[in-house]
């Protein structure tokens, strides 16, 4: 899995892992689960945990330069890979760094393991050296948190912990390791088999129920959201079996392909205007792992106002909807085909849906200046055959890529978009890189996003993390600023004196570029695309672009 750019970390002689601490259990209980790569910065709360990393030639420890950096790049993992993204941070500042990440996996539902160094609890109404409340800072924001108790077997809590973040509704798990405990000896108290949840899984009411409403229905559409990404192929022969039209929230693009001809765009604040108006004209949503947050909806009052919801999901969302499918996607799916329900889209639906997509109007760019759509809907052309991993920041460049990039297949489209945690595409697109070291991995940033954490320049160029970082230079927070024209009549504060990005990167030996005209895209993203290394693409656009 790993070629050179995992080496430098690899000491090039180990010891094989003998269980003697509870340090070493832990290392040992990582490779026993599969873990393979460990994202961390370490600090002497867990010195414990890296003596015994430095004896394991299984996993691979990348060193990243910031902890917030950590969570993101273990989230790029986790998404691009399936696994479970692992994390290790030392005690007291080391762990309130990660915060920010935590609350973003929480909020993607992406799988995190978080291991946090912690201080010992005996003397807790002293102040202690880089002692924080880590279980009541991380409780609002995880999915579970654990406190490694001296009486707790440590093997078990891991494999807890994993399985716990890794089932059900995913997301981050927190583990609280106190340093005298990881450094003492391994006690084996007890020894249980970790048995995972599971939901009913004879669906034929629910099958029935359904059927009944497709076949009363003349525009049905289906809505598909992140929760489907582990039920692609089983949603995609429900679509392409009944012909029916789909759309995606922000989190659900590249489940199903977006260049299918059923497919009609993102829907929400920032969709596009043939997705939004088939849903306003859809008599029938269909909903798949679907959370319905209020960027998807706008105003959930108004939201399929003419429409009967149907939500599968593994959690109930509302009470409000017509048929609510506590299910696992893809068993629900599977049975529904296989139970070869008749039904077929009335023509007529078809033709309003052609309707609508003839009243989409296209403003050609007759402007000398760089517009982000045009460099995007460029890239995307360009690296098509290559199918990257693209993964973005958040802004004005973060909607644009989600209309204008075609995604064929899942986990191609990578995005932080329950918290809109500016910063998360340079780490994340690492994690990305090194879960599959064969994908073509772009960062699409904006100036502002990018110097949120390109300190983690210097962990590509450490690791010879080949990364083409597209930065869309526009002098501004593109997003903020045309919120505050269109709100408040005003642009204060949103303006940016930007650094030679150029610099930057050359400053941490890695190659860089910049275009201004129109007439130097193509050549130029040729040249970074074919480089073999860590390129960044500082493109200046126009600073008033809006989407």
């Amino acid at each position: 899995m790993y070629n050179d750019f995992t080496m430098s970390t690899l000491m090039k002689s180990r010891e094989k892992v003998s269980i003697t601490t509870n340090a070493s259990a832990l290392v040992k209980t990582l490779e026993n689960i599969g873990v393979d790569s460990i994202f961390g910065y370490p600090g002497a709360a867990v010195l414990s945990i890296y003596n015994e990393l430095a004896k394991t030639n299984v996993i691979n420890h990348i060193l990243v330069r910031h902890e917030q950096a950590a969570l993101h790049a273990a989230e790029g993992y986790a998404r691009t890979s399936g696994k479970v993204g692992v994390v290790l941070v030392t005690s007291g500042p080391g762990f309130t760094n990660t915060i920010t990440g935590i609350a973003n996996a929480y909020a993607d539902s992406t799988p995190l393991l978080v291991l946090a160094g912690d201080v010992s609890y005996k003397n807790k109404d002293r102040k202690i050296f880089q002692g924080v409340d880590i279980l009541g800072m991380a409780k609002t924001c995880s999915k579970k948190v654990y406190l490694l108790s001296e009486t707790d077997d440590i093997s078990q809590i891991i494999k807890k912990a994993y399985n716990e973040a890794n089932s059900g509704v995913k997301g981050p798990v927190v583990i609280a390791l106190p340093r005298k405990i990881l450094e003492a000896k391994y006690n084996e108290n007890h020894v249980e088999n970790v048995q995972l949840t599971s939901l009913k899984n004879d669906f034929k009411n629910d099958i029935e129920k359904l059927s009944l409403l497709l076949e009363k229905s003349q525009n049905p559409l289906v809505l598909v959201g992140g929760g489907a990404i582990d039920s692609s192929s089983s949603v995609q022969n429900f679509i392409n079996k009944y012909k029916i039209p789909y759309v995606s929230t922000l989190m659900g693009i590249g489940v199903c392909p977006t260049d299918n001809p059923l497919y009609l765009g993102m829907i929400g604040m920032n969709g596009t205007y043939l997705a939004n108006s088939a849903l306003n004209h859809s008599d029938l949503i269909i909903a798949l792992g679907v959370a319905f947050s209020d960027r998807s909806t706008c105003r959930n009052d108004d939201f399929g106002k003419k429409a009967k919801i149907v939500s599968v999901n593994l959690k109930n969302i509302s009470e409000d909807f017509e048929l609510e499918i506590k299910a696992d996607i893809q068993e629900f799916i599977t049975q529904f085909i296989n139970a070869d329900k008749k039904y077929k889209v009335s023509n007529d639906w078809y033709k309003k849906i052609d309707i609508i997509r003839k009243e989409v109007v296209n403003v050609e760019n007759k402007s000398n200046k760089l517009h982000s759509s045009f460099v995007l809907e460029t890239l995307s052309k360009l690296t098509r055959n290559s199918e990257p991993v693209v993964v973005t920041d958040v802004g004005q460049h973060q909607m644009l890529t989600a209309q204008f990039f075609n995604f064929s297949k899942p986990r191609k489209f990578i995005t932080s978009g329950g918290m809109g945690t500016m910063g998360f595409g340079l780490p994340a697109a690492m994690g990305a890189y090194i879960a599959n070291s064969d994908n073509l991995v772009l960062n699409i940033t904006g100036d502002g996003s990018f110097q949120m954490n390109l300190q983690e320049l210097a962990t590509c160029r450490e690791h010879n993390i080949p990364l083409k970082i597209i930065i869309m230079n526009n002098g501004y927070l593109g997003m903020v600023r045309q919120l505050q024209e269109k709100i408040y009549k005003n642009t204060y504060q949103v303006e940016m004196t930007n650094p030679d990005f150029v610099k930057i990167a050359e400053s941490y030996d890695l190659y860089a570029l910049r275009i201004t005209k129109k007439e130097e895209l193509i050549p130029k993203l040729e040249g970074a695309l074919a480089y073999k290394g860590t390129a960044i693409v500082d493109i200046m656009i126009d600073s008033f672009e809006e989407i």
